[in-house]
């Protein structure tokens, strides 16, 4: 059966995000036993040294598209990754995806203004419903009273998720004649890089191999196959295939992923303020978007049923 290449996205994405949904606990988990670069260097280096052998002689990069790999990898790896993480080890993980499902606002606006795309009705209603969703969780410690590292932890988690919507918007400039896996490559390796030192600082007083038990295994592993090898490829390969303006939509399939994770694992609550700024959120992204077929399931529904008068006629 010949699948069309947009279906093929639309579930490519769908693999992704359920991986980056269930990463936030796992890696929350992670963190309490090996340091946030040194995960991260790990993570990202050893899946470029497992993509290399794929690559064959399909590792060159045209020069004038060095600027923007050097950039994807900026944005979608080092400022991601770095705040990520930075975010987990001060906030509950189940805060991250949460925020993270903002990015289709910031996304759907950028992109209308980057990349010329054209605008659907309702978005400035969609995007301050939104906003006011991601407020109150990024402000959750404040309005209970409890003002700690959560807060920070909160900000960190936009500041990721604001280097995940640049990570986006280059890579549809970036042309497609790239193969993912090299494109996936380079980014892995350029942003392994730039965690080196701080990695090296990390261990120069307690190894991580000293210390590291069951907790730490399972970040690494997960991180190098999953959260990096599978989701990256599955993503950076999707992303060129569709609209930008659709791309974030399949964050919000992330929170569920990672509370049906984290309340087991690492024993995290749900708070009323979280139920309520997260149905602002998702709200906010339905009101923007104005139609219901831009929910992943029925937008694959609705691709599908497509095809099949197409190919019926």
């Amino acid at each position: 059966m010949n699948i069309p290449v947009h279906k093929k996205a639309i579930i490519a994405l769908i693999i992704a995000n359920i991986i980056w949904g269930a990463a936030s606990p796992i890696f929350k988990l992670a963190l309490s036993n090996i340091a946030p670069f040194t995960l991260a260097f790990i993570r990202f280096f050893f899946a470029s040294l497992f993509l290399l052998p794929f690559l064959g002689s399909g590792w060159r990069v045209a020069k004038k598209e060095w600027g923007k790999l050097v950039l994807v990898s900026l944005f979608g790896v080092t400022i991601n990754i770095s705040y990520f993480f930075w975010g987990l080890m001060l906030a509950p993980s189940i805060n991250a995806p949460i925020i993270a499902s903002s990015g289709p606002i910031v996304l759907y606006l950028a992109s209308i203004i980057v990349l010329g795309e054209k605008p659907h009705k309702k978005v400035l209603i969609g995007t301050l419903v939104s906003l006011a969703g991601v407020f109150a969780i990024i402000g959750q410690p404040i309005l209970l009273k409890r003002i700690d590292g959560e807060l920070l932890g909160n900000l960190f988690f936009v500041i990721a998720t604001l280097g995940a919507v640049a990570h986006a918007l280059v890579l549809k400039r970036i042309s497609v004649k790239i193969p993912t896996l090299t494109l996936t490559f380079w980014m892995f390796f350029i942003g392994s890089v730039s965690f080196f030192i701080p990695a090296v600082k990390e261990n120069i007083i307690n190894p991580f191999w000293q210390s590291l038990d069951l907790r730490g295994v399972i970040g690494i592993l997960y991180g190098v196959f999953f959260s990096s090898i599978l989701a990256y490829t599955l993503f950076d390969w999707g992303v060129r295939q569709i609209h930008a303006q659709d791309v974030g939509v399949f964050s919000y399939i992330d929170p569920i992923a990672a509370i049906l994770i984290a309340i087991p694992l690492l024993g995290e609550t749900i708070s009323l303020i979280f139920v309520i700024g997260s149905l602002f959120v998702l709200g906010g992204i339905f009101i923007a978007e104005g139609r219901i077929h831009y929910h992943p399931v029925h937008r694959l529904a609705q691709k599908n049923n497509r095809s099949n008068r197409i190919s019926n006629s």
